[in-house]
C-alpha cells in the first residue's frame, strides 16, 4: 500500500502525530535561551575545584558531580538545537543555536582540563583510598582506570586546556559538510521514464536508486553523482579538513597514527580494524557470489553498479505504510519480553520520531538517545520499502539500547560505545527478518526477503569495510603528507570500489560517477565510524541466532548488554555474552550464514523458473 506522506515536502502539511514533540527535551525556544544563559553563568564554578582534587575525596566527588550536571546540561540543550536545525538545515536561527552550544562545550572541556592531569597526579593508590573512604565514587572506577590507562596521552594542564579549546574548530568540517550536503547542494532534476521530474535530494536520491526501472536507475546514479563530481574540489577540502584536524590531535595526544587514537577511545586494538579488511578481503568470493546471483536473478547480460539496490524480483515491489511498519516492527520484537516491547511501542507512537522527509530536512535516519533526563528521539526520512521498515527497527534498536542504558546507569556511565551501538540495530534487523520469513509462504516474497537481507549483509558488512578502508588510506596518505584533493580521493574511492565488486573481473560494472561516491558518505567525518557497523552486524548475527533459537539465557544477556552502558570497554562487554570480536570467527560465520542465504534463494529461483 502507498505511504500519501512519502511524496510531501511541505512539512507543514505532514500532521503532528508524525513529527518530534521536542518538549520533553525543552519546553519552548524561549527557554532554551533562559537555560543556556543560566548554564553560562553557572559554568565557571567547575574551575574553583582545580588543584584541589587530591585533598580529599569529597573534592573529588564534588567536583565530578558538578561535571556530570554541567554535562548533562549542556547535551540537553545542543540536542535540542541540533535537532531543530535537522528539521531545516536552511534556516540559521537553530544553526547559530547549535553553534552557540559548541562554544558552550568547548568552553567547558577548557574550564574542566584540569581533571584528568590531575587524577593522573593523584595516582592508583590514592584514587583506590578514596574510593574505600567515599564509596560514592565508585561510580567512576572505570573512569578513573580509563583516564590512568591513557597517561601517556594526557598532557598538561595547560596542553589540555589548548587541546579543549581547539575543539571548538572540531566540528567545522562536519557542520560544514552537513548545511552544503543538505540545504545549499544545486540538487538536479532528471526526468522519468513515464515523463514525471524529480529532484534528486537525498530522499528523492535514496528512493529512485531503487527503481524497477533501469533506465532511471541510471539517470539517478549519474545526475545525482555526477553533479556531486562538479563539486569535488569542493567535498574534497570539506574531507581534508575533516582528516587534518584528526590529525592535529592525534599528535596532540601522541598517538602513532590517526587510527590508533581513534580506537584507543574504548580501548579496540587496531588488529580488530586491520583484520576485518583483511577479512573482507578473504572472503571477496562471497561478495562476488551474490553480486552475480544478483544479476541472474535481475535477468542481466552485465550487472552494473547502478543496479546494486533495484529489486530483484521485478514484478514484486512491495511497500508499507508508516502505520503498517510499525506492526512488522512490534511483532518482529516480541522474542525480547513484552516489558521491552511495551516500551518499544511507547517509541513508536508518542512522537519519539520524526518520520517523513520534508525540504531542507536532514537526510539519512539516526538515533539521539544522549538526553539523560529524557527519552531518545528518532530521525527518518520514510519512503515507504522494506528498506524503510528495516530503517525504523534499526533505530529503534538504538533508542531502546539507550532507554535502557539511561535507566540502568547513572550518567557518568550511561554512555556505550559506538562499537557496541550498531549491534543493537543491527539485532533488530534479525528479528524482523526472521519475523517476516515466518509469516510469508510465498516463493516470490520469500525470494525478495532474503535477497534483502543479502543486500542488507551487503552494504553492512562489504560496503562499510570498503568505506573503512578508504578511510583507512586517506588518513594514512595525509600522514604521509600527501594533500588530499577530490582528484585524489575519486581515484582511491574508484580503486577501492572496483577491487570489491570485481570490476575488472567481470563482476560488475563500477561506472565512472561511482569514483564521487566518497562525497556522499557523512559518516567520513565520525573519526573511523563506519567499520563499527561491520563487527556490530558479525557481533548481533551470532547473538540473535541464539535468541530465535529460544535461548532464555542469550536473551538475558543480551538485555544486561542494553543495559550496560559504558560500563566496560565494548571487547570485554560483548566477550561477556559469548561474542569474541578479536578473532574471525563472528565474520566467518556470518559469510557461512550468507552462503546458506544463497543456497536457499537459488532453490527458490529453480521452483519459480527464473533461471531458465
Amino acid at each position: 500500500m502507498e505511504d500519501r506522506y512519502v511524496k510531501e515536502r511541505e512539512r507543514a502539511r505532514i500532521p503532528d502525530e508524525y513529527k518530534w514533540d521536542l518538549t520533553d527535551v525543552c519546553s519552548s525556544d524561549e527557554a532554551w535561551m533562559d537555560a543556556k544563559r543560566k548554564l553560562m553563568t553557572d559554568l565557571p564554578a567547575i574551575a574553583a575545584f582545580g588543584g584541589k582534587l587530591e585533598e580529599s575525596p569529597d573534592q573529588l566527588l564534588r567536583c565530578l558531580t558538578l561535571l556530570d550536571s554541567l554535562r548533562k546540561e549542556c547535551t540537553r540543550l545542543a540536542c535540542y538545537a541540533s535537532m531543530k536545525s535537522d528539521l531545516d538545515t536552511r534556516d540559521a536561527k537553530y544553526l547559530a543555536m547549535d553553534q552557540e552550544m559548541g562554544q558552550l562545550s568547548s568552553d567547558l572541556s577548557s574550564l574542566s582540563s584540569y581533571i584528568e592531569p590531575e587524577i593522573l597526579r593523584i595516582g592508583a593508590d590514592t584514587i583506590g583510598r578514596f574510593i574505600e573512604q567515599e564509596p560514592k565514587l565508585v561510580t567512576y572506577r572505570h573512569i578513573f582506570d580509563d583516564i590512568l590507562r591513557k597517561k601517556m596521552h594526557t598532557g598538561t594542564e595547560g596542553e589540555e586546556r589548548i587541546i579543549a579549546e581547539a575543539n571548538l574548530m572540531a566540528d567545522s568540517p562536519l557542520s560544514i559538510n552537513t548545511v552544503f550536503s543538505n540545504a545549499d547542494f544545486p540538487f538536479p532534476e532528471i526526468t522519468l521514464e513515464d515523463g514525471s521530474s524529480v529532484r534528486l535530494d537525498p530522499a528523492a536520491f535514496n528512493l529512485h536508486r531503487r527503481s524497477p526501472v533501469r533506465e532511471d536507475r541510471e539517470k539517478v546514479i549519474t545526475a545525482y553523482l555526477g553533479k556531486m563530481n562538479e563539486f569535488r574540489r569542493t567535498f574534497g577540502a570539506q574531507l581534508a579538513a575533516e582528516v587534518r584536524k584528526n590529525i592535529f590531535f592525534t599528535r596532540a595526544r601522541c598517538y602513532g597514527s590517526c587510527l590508533e587514537r581513534a580506537l584507543d577511545t574504548f580501548n579496540i586494538p587496531t588488529a580488530v580494524y586491520e583484520n576485518l579488511i583483511k577479512g573482507a578481503h578473504n572472503h571477496l568470493a562471497t561478495l562476488h557470489r551474490y553480486l552475480l546471483l544478483r544479476r541472474k536473478l535481475l535477468g542481466l547480460k552485465e550487472l552494473h553498479y547502478y543496479d546494486l539496490y533495484a529489486p530483484i524480483v521485478k514484478e514484486l515491489d512491495l511497500n508499507y505504510t508508516y502505520e503498517e511498519a510499525v506492526e512488522l516492527v512490534l511483532a518482529s520484537l516480541l522474542p525480547l519480553g513484552r516489558e521491552y516491547q511495551k516500551v518499544a511501542q511507547r517509541a513508536l507512537s508518542d512522537r519519539w520520531i520524526d518520520v517523513y522527509h520534508n525540504d531542507g530536512k536532514r537526510s539519512g535516519a539516526y538515533s539521539n538517545g544522549s538526553v539523560y533526563d529524557a527519552h531518545p528521539y528518532m530521525l527518518l526520512n520514510y519512503n515507504g520499502k522494506y528498506d524503510d521498515v528495516s530503517t525504523l527497527t534499526h533505530e529503534l534498536g538504538h533508542t531502546m539500547h539507550s532507554y535502557l542504558s539511561n535507566r540502568s546507569q547513572p550518567f557518568a556511565l550511561s554512555h556505550y560505545s559506538i562499537f557496541v551501538a550498531e549491534v543493537a540495530s543491527t539485532f533488530n534487523e534479525a528479528l524482523l527478518l526472521d519475523y517476516m520469513l515466518g509469516a510469508e509462504k510465498r516463493d516470490e516474497v520469500r525470494l525478495s526477503l532474503l535477497g534483502n537481507y543479502l543486500d542488507n549483509a551487503r552494504a553492512t558488512v562489504f560496503r562499510q569495510v570498503q568505506f573503512a578502508e578508504f578511510e583507512l588510506k586517506i588518513h594514512r596518505v595525509a600522514e604521509e603528507g600527501t594533500a588530499l584533493t577530490g582528484d585524489l580521493l575519486n581515484t582511491l574511492y574508484s580503486e577501492l570500489a572496483g577491487e570489491y565488486y570485481g570490476h575488472d573481473r567481470g563482476i560488475c560494472v563500477v561506472d565512472e560517477d561511482i569514483q564521487s561516491e566518497w562525497a556522499y558518505i557523512p559518516h567520513f567525518y565520525y573519526n573511523f565510524y563506519v567499520y563499527q557497523y561491520a563487527t556490530s552486524f558479525a557481533a548481533s548475527a551470532a547473538i540473535s541466532e541464539r535468541v530465535l533459537a529460544g535461548d532464555d539465557e542469550a536473551v538475558a544477556g543480551y538485555l544486561n548488554l542494553l543495559s550496560s552502558g559504558g560500563s566496560d570497554y565494548p571487547i570485554e562487554q560483548l566477550k561477556k555474552i559469548g561474542i569474541d570480536m578479536t578473532t574471525s570467527q563472528p565474520l566467518d560465520a556470518t559469510m557461512t550464514r550468507m552462503n546458506q542465504i544463497m543456497n536457499e534463494m537459488e532453490a527458490i529461483a529453480g521452483r519459480l523458473g527464473i533461471f531458465q
